[in-house]
C-alpha cells in the first residue's frame, strides 16, 4: 500500500475515494472522474507529498474540465474574505443556497448567561445555531476550542428553555469554517454531535462541494474584484457570485454605489466562471 505525506509532515495511506472527490469538486463530469484518479495513480510513488498529488490532479483534470483553474482558486477566495461581515454573510447565502432556512444571528439566553450567535439555521426539522470562524490562511487547521464552546452554548440555551428563560431553543450546534479540521476537532464533533462543516468535512456536505454550484463561489473569486468594490458589495449584501448576476448591474450599481460600467465589467467575468 502506498502513502502520503500531509503538509503537517504525517503518513497516511493513499486513498482514490479522496483523489475522485477532489477531481469531481474541480467540476470534471462523474464519469471521467475515474480516469483522473487513474493517471494520478500512474504517477503514484510511495511517501509522494499530496501537494504534489493535488498538482496531479489539477493538471488531468484541465483536460475534462477547462474551468479547472477558476476552482482551485475558491479556497484563496473564501480567504480574501474578511471574517466580519465578510464570512458571516458569505455563510449565511452559502447554508441558504444548500437549502437551509437561514434567520440572522441574535442573541440567546441560557440558564447561566447570554450567547450572540452568528446565524440560525433549519433543515430536516433540526434548529442548529451557527458559530462561523474564518482563517484568512486557507492552510491552517481549525481545532477543538470551537466545538468545546458550541457544546457549552448548546448545554446552556437548552436549559435555559428549560427554566423559561428562553422561548427559543436551538436542538444542535453547527460550526462552519472554511478551512479543514484537525483529527481532534473531528473526533469531538462527532462524539457530541456537533455539526462541524469545514472546506473538505463532512464527505455528504462541506464547502468545496457547495461551491461545485459556482453560483455560490465569493465575489473575491472575480477577477477585478479590489477591497473598496468587495467593500461595498457585502455592505449592500452582496457575497456571492450568483447574487451579483441576479440582478441587472444598474440595481447593483444603485445599491453599492460602484458605476454601472464596473459593474457589467464584473458581470461580464462572473458569468466566465459558470459552467
Amino acid at each position: 500500500m502506498k502513502h502520503v505525506i500531509k503538509a503537517d509532515g504525517t503518513r497516511q495511506p493513499y486513498d482514490r475515494y479522496r483523489v475522485m472527490r477532489t477531481a469531481r469538486n474541480y467540476g470534471v463530469p462523474d464519469d471521467y472522474v475515474i480516469e483522473v484518479a487513474a493517471e494520478v495513480e500512474r504517477h503514484l510513488y510511495d511517501g509522494i507529498r499530496t501537494r504534489d498529488v493535488l498538482r496531479m490532479i489539477h493538471t488531468y483534470a484541465r483536460k475534462y474540465q477547462p474551468g479547472v483553474e477558476g476552482r482551485t482558486n475558491v479556497r484563496r477566495a473564501i480567504g480574501m474574505l474578511s471574517p466580519k461581515p465578510d464570512f458571516e454573510l458569505y455563510v449565511r447565502a452559502l447554508l441558504k443556497g444548500s437549502g437551509y432556512e437561514v434567520e440572522e444571528g441574535r442573541i440567546l439566553k441560557g440558564r447561566c448567561g447570554e450567547h450572540e450567535v452568528d446565524a440560525i439555521a433549519r433543515k430536516d426539522g433540526i434548529t442548529y445555531f451557527v458559530e462561523v470562524k474564518h482563517h484568512h490562511n486557507h492552510h491552517r487547521m481549525t481545532g477543538l476550542d470551537e466545538g468545546r464552546i458550541a457544546r457549552a452554548i448548546v448545554e446552556d440555551v437548552q436549559e435555559g428553555y428549560k427554566s423559561g428563560r428562553n422561548h427559543f431553543t436551538i436542538d444542535k450546534a453547527m460550526i462552519v469554517c472554511n478551512t479543514k479540521l484537525s483529527a481532534h476537532a473531528k473526533q469531538y464533533a462527532a462524539c457530541w454531535d456537533i455539526k462541524h462543516i469545514g472546506w473538505d468535512n463532512p464527505k455528504e456536505e462541506n464547502i468545496a462541494s457547495m461551491v461545485a454550484n459556482r453560483r455560490l463561489c465569493p465575489i473575491t473569486l472575480i477577477k477585478g474584484v479590489n477591497a473598496r468594490m468587495r467593500k461595498r458589495l457585502v455592505n449592500a449584501g452582496i457575497v456571492t457570485v450568483g447574487q451579483l448576476l441576479g440582478e441587472s448591474p444598474d440595481v447593483v450599481a444603485e445599491k453599492s454605489g460602484i458605476p454601472v460600467e464596473e459593474i457589467r465589467f464584473l458581470a461580464d467575468r462572473a458569468k466566465k466562471l459558470e459552467p
